[in-house]
């Protein structure tokens, strides 16, 4: 059985000096700064979309924790600003 470079995550991404962690913590930052005010639903199907391979799943937590903290912070800096 041969197994492709694409299905050997996370050590593919380890290999290139990322975590699980810094990486679902980026795009949700990311996610939080262009689609303010996702409801929870919406969330789990974008990081889902964003990160299918199944070796990604279990971030799915940190990813949705990390989106509401951005987007909680993004507003704090807009409320700042105005």
């Amino acid at each position: 059985m041969n197994t492709s470079p694409q299905d050997n995550y996370p050590q593919l991404c380890s290999e290139v000096g990322l975590d699980c962690e810094t990486c679902t913590e980026h795009t949700a930052r990311h996610l939080a700064a262009v689609c303010k005010g996702l409801r929870g639903k919406m969330v789990a199907q974008l990081f889902f979309q964003i990160h299918p391979h199944p070796a990604c799943s279990r971030m799915h937590g940190h990813f949705t924790a990390s989106y509401k903290k951005a987007s909680s912070e993004h507003s704090a800096a807009m409320q700042a600003v105005a």
